[in-house]
């Protein structure tokens, strides 16, 4: 057959093809549409991210929010995360000899069916090809979107949700109840074009494999938050972050990111909420916090994570042997306890929307019975312990330190994110200090008095004092100063190695020594000289004095490797001073080392705002908070296509850092999210 030939019939095969899809979804969507105790229908939403190897498409509507990414490459892969449940399904294909790309024939569409004793399933039907000439397939998961996040890492997945494939002439289908008996998940590829050999797919006579998908969940749909219940007339008009945040918003709880991280995590909510608060509805705002709130231990720690689902279940199935769906909430992180004060003061004290909603929302009572108000008096309660050690004897053992046995305590959680630190500095020289200042302003501010007896009033009145400690003393113990012989040395050969010219940054360095504030101290007390870009939050969450402001701005501003700004954007970590062995642990190729996150743009921007408005500065330091404004928000225009993603790395073109999908490199430790609620934040910002 001619080329023509074959272009033809492919379209008649779609047409044909998307004409099935829609006619199945509405067939079965009319069979079990909108039971009443689902969520009222929200305006439809359905946008694609095509990202390094991924193709990302989103779909929400009535009670279906699904996310499908196809992985293209030597190891395709297909996976559909749901918001509902943190729960999924993926097929992982054996390795190829050769790169696969797929296409995607037809967006996803909403579907709603029934498992086997016709309880209803929702998620999506789509089409999709490769070309390539046959598919093995390797391994499929259908379970919390946790073990498919396992299972890419490890290859395993726990014994109990393992599941085997069924073939029919010309389909393979897994499917299978939850754990503890409830509705589960499905997942069935119908070959439209080519022929299944055993556990081969192999490819139709124009040299391609094509598949009607179809994923569904049966976890209970999230109410959605949209409309003029999530944004106001002043956020930004950024057509994709809008719909990014929209599809990770609910009334229930924002989600983190997906596919990866489909649910509740209370840094990622504290930090977005008080970034996007310009932009946000009230009921947004409140209910971000209130999901805080809720997740609260009994003395006042913020819930890190929640294992909801099948993962609940597979917790309690290790830990009591039970199967109960009970939430399993994880409090190993120490800055989430930290950021809970300032951002619901920020909004209880200085948002003038709060004045006729504070009384209702710290009064609030949710599912358990938890009132607002006292789970908040319990959070003051738990940073005013966790400063007092410092604030009476102001020495490194007495910061706040990593929880025994864990490595990780702050948003660089990866195993070498900080270095082998200890004692991060984000924790302990901005947070801390800011939480003490918020402890004092919400207790005088008298809104928590119902909640406070004498004892707590007590030691909540000493929060103004502590907190004089923590910033008088807590900064120093960060710094680092190197000569200026040493660093000129260092940012040669690190130009060297990346493969550009040292020049620019040779410029910048000053005359005299290089100083800059440390990673982390490791457990010894020691300084890890990794330059990094936690300094932002000094601008943010304090109101730091103007030298301050300019080591911070020279930091962030000079052209990497003498500081952390590129042509590709500002990078998180720079190790160009740091020991040798550090320099091997920070690299592009790592989820917390010389690559860019895109939030921490809007941190630093959202800092400089919140500076400006500071009425005692000199002007001199508002001159270069200006011009550190104009230079930032050029960097972010030219990385405009990137900027709702998790993270990126970078190559080198003509000397120069341009941006590259992180994942996209078979070294890259992870893979970015398509859609991340905290890089939506630019929304927020002044325009």
């Amino acid at each position: 057959m001619g080329r023509v030939g074959s272009r033809d019939v492919r379209t008649a095969w779609r047409l044909a093809c998307s004409a099935a899809i829609i006619l199945a979804s509405l067939a079965q969507v009319a069979a079990f549409a909108s039971p009443p105790h689902e969520p009222a229908r929200t305006q439809p939403l359905a946008f694609r991210v095509d990202e390094g190897r991924n193709i990302n498409a989103f779909v929400r509507d009535g009670p279906v929010a699904a996310h499908l990414l196809l992985r293209s490459g030597c190891d395709p892969r297909l996976i559909v995360a749901f918001p509902a449940g943190n729960s999924g399904v993926g097929i992982w294909f054996s390795r190829l000899a050769r790169p696969a790309k797929w296409t995607l024939e037809a967006p996803p569409q909403p579907l709603t069916g029934a498992d086997h004793e016709g309880r209803p399933l929702r998620g999506i039907v789509t089409l999709a090809s490769i070309e390539v000439p046959e598919l093995n397939l390797h391994g499929a998961v259908l379970s919390s979107v946790r073990v498919l996040r396992d299972y890419e890492r490890t290859g395993d997945q726990p014994a109990g949700v393992v599941t085997g494939p069924h073939f029919g002439l010309r389909s393979v289908t897994w499917e299978r109840d939850r754990l503890d008996g409830a509705p589960g998940y499905r997942l069935a590829l119908e070959i439209l074009d080519g022929t299944i050999d055993g556990e081969r797919i192999l490819a139709g006579p124009d040299g391609r494999i094509a598949l009607r998908i179809t994923a569904l969940t049966g976890a209970a749909p999230l109410t959605p938050l949209a409309g003029t219940a999530l944004l106001n007339q002043s956020a930004g008009q950024d057509p994709a972050a809008r719909r990014t945040l929209e599809f990770l918003s609910y009334h229930e709880k924002f989600l983190a990111g997906s596919w990866r991280f489909n649910t509740y995590f209370g840094r990622d909510t504290l930090l977005s909420v008080r970034l996007l608060m310009p932009a946000l509805r009230p009921q947004a705002i409140e209910a971000g916090l209130g999901s805080v709130l809720a997740r609260l231990s009994p003395d006042g720690e913020v819930a890190h994570e929640e294992d909801i689902g099948e993962f609940a279940i597979i917790d309690h199935m290790r830990s009591d042997g039970t199967r109960s769906a009970t939430p399993v909430y994880d409090y190993k992180m120490v800055d989430e306890t930290l950021m809970l004060a300032p951002v619901a003061a920020h909004w209880l004290l200085d948002d003038a929307r709060s004045s006729e909603r504070a009384a209702a929302f710290l009064e609030n009572t949710d599912s358990t019975g938890l009132i607002n108000g006292a789970a908040l008096v319990s959070n003051l309660v738990r940073v005013i312990d966790e400063g007092a050690r410092f604030a009476a004897d102001p020495r490194p053992a007495n910061l706040v330190s990593l929880k025994p046995g864990v490595n990780v305590g702050n948003w660089r959680d990866s195993e070498i994110g900080l270095g082998g630190g200890r004692y991060p500095y984000d924790v302990n020289a901005v947070l801390m200090p800011a939480a003490l200042d918020a402890v004092a302003r919400l207790q005088a501010s008298g809104q928590l008095d119902k909640w406070i007896d004498s004892q707590t009033r007590a030691k909540l009145r000493e929060a103004g004092k502590m907190a004089r400690i923590w910033h008088a003393q807590a900064p120093a113990i960060f710094a680092v100063s190197i000569s200026h012989r040493k660093a000129r040395l260092a940012v040669a050969a690190a130009a060297k190695e990346a493969g550009i010219s040292p020049a620019a940054a040779l410029r910048s360095l000053p005359n005299g020594p290089l100083r800059f504030q440390a990673l982390a101290l490791d457990a010894h007390g020691a300084p890890i000289a990794v330059l990094q870009s936690d300094v932002a939050f000094d601008l943010l969450f304090s109101d730091p004095r103007p030298s301050q402001i300019e080591l911070i701005l020279a930091s962030i501003l000079r052209p990497f490797p003498a500081g952390l700004m590129s042509d590709a954007g500002m990078l998180i970590a720079n190790p160009a001073f740091a020991k040798a062995d550090k320099r091997a642990e920070f690299t592009r190729e790592d989820y917390h080392g010389e690559v860019i996150w895109s939030w921490q743009h809007a941190l630093v921007l959202a800092g400089i705002e919140h500076q400006l408005a500071r009425s005692n500065l000199p002007i001199a330091t508002r001159h270069d908070l200006e011009a550190a404004h104009r230079q930032v928000t050029a960097v972010v225009d030219a990385t405009r296509k990137w900027r709702n993603s998790e993270l990126w790395s970078w190559n080198v073109l003509d000397g120069h850092l341009v941006p590259a999908a992180f994942g996209a490199s078979d070294q890259d430790a992870d893979e970015s999210n398509a859609a991340q609620l905290w890089s939506t934040v630019y929304l927020g910002l002044a325009h």
